[in-house]
């Protein structure tokens, strides 16, 4: 047929070959194992009911933990904390921190990230009414590749802002999240990274998710009330507090010029230096304790 142009010779193997290559590379940037109730699947089949009490009315905690040289971090921590979220929520959890260190550690295995991260979830189960939960809660593990954050957020500090939020049982890790997430909106509408909550009386708690230190002189504060205790927070504490008098206090949103530096924690910032909150804390750059307290932590965690 006229102006109908002849197939090239191999061109057809040459398109199935780059879609071959295509789909495998996809293929290798979305996989991940992952565990949900009972048995290791493929991250894009891992799934939940419909009618479990987590997707019905976001009854569920979870934890979030990283690895450092691929070994879980403080991993005995977090499962304990995770069960105290539940415990605090009425929320059955039947499995022994012993059964769920071993799911955490086989499901490492089976991914074969560098460095990853962890997010443990411990769901209401099927509720025959859609408001009772029923009797057999639901574990979920998920891994994911660990994706580091900026560099220059550690060289030259973060913007941060406050929010009024009061949050329900703060002691408990759960997965309603809503007064977060539109706080977390706020902030970057604003160019910040972390929106921080203060209660009715002024007081400057926790972040979305992170805690918060003040530094003034040699003394390090941090709250210690209505937040959501931190293991890197303790164990930032910990390394601190040989070098430096560490204390729980109250960081009062109107008395903020009476710090000279602040920082965030948490499993997946680590050590961020803050250099602004709002209008009312300016610094030029991170200051000399954070900086000390960012070796430290990155020393302890080269050596886990």
């Amino acid at each position: 047929m006229p102006g109908r142009h002849k197939p090239v010779p191999g061109c057809k193997l040459v398109k199935r070959a780059l879609c071959f290559i295509i789909n495998l590379q996809f293929r290798c940037v979305a996989m991940a194992i992952y565990y949900v109730d009972g048995e290791f699947v493929d991250s894009t089949e891992a799934a939940l009911p419909l009618s479990d009490m987590a997707i019905l009315r976001g009854y569920a905690v979870f934890d979030y933990l990283r690895t450092y040289n691929t070994k879980p971090f403080h991993l005995r921590e977090h499962l304990v904390r995770l069960r105290k979220s539940a415990a605090l929520l009425h929320l059955d959890c039947p499995w022994s921190l012993e059964f769920m260190e071993e799911k955490v550690l086989e499901l490492l295995r089976k991914n074969t990230f560098a460095e990853a991260t962890l997010r443990l979830l411990i769901t209401g189960g099927d509720s025959i009414d859609s408001i009772t939960p029923g009797s057999r809660p639901r574990l979920v593990i998920m891994a994911a590749e660990m994706v580091p954050f900026p560099a220059h957020w550690y060289r030259d500090g973060v913007k941060i802002i406050t929010a009024e939020v009061t949050r329900y049982i703060p002691g408990s890790k759960s997965t309603s999240y809503i007064p977060a997430i539109i706080a977390l909106k706020k902030a970057r509408r604003q160019g910040a990274v972390e929106s921080i909550y203060v209660n009715e009386n002024g007081q400057m708690l926790e972040g979305t998710t992170s805690n918060l230190f003040a530094v003034t002189g040699e003394r390090i504060i941090t709250p210690a009330i209505d937040i959501l205790p931190g293991i890197t927070r303790e164990v930032v504490m910990g390394l601190a507090g040989k070098q430096f008098k560490v204390e729980c206090g109250e960081l009062r949103r109107e008395a903020m010029d009476r710090f000279t530096e602040f920082f965030l924690t948490s499993s997946n910032k680590e050590v961020v230096p803050v250099v602004q909150i709002d209008e009312d804390f300016h610094a030029a750059a991170p200051g000399p304790v954070t900086g000390r307290v960012m070796e430290l932590f990155r020393r302890y965690t080269q050596s886990w």
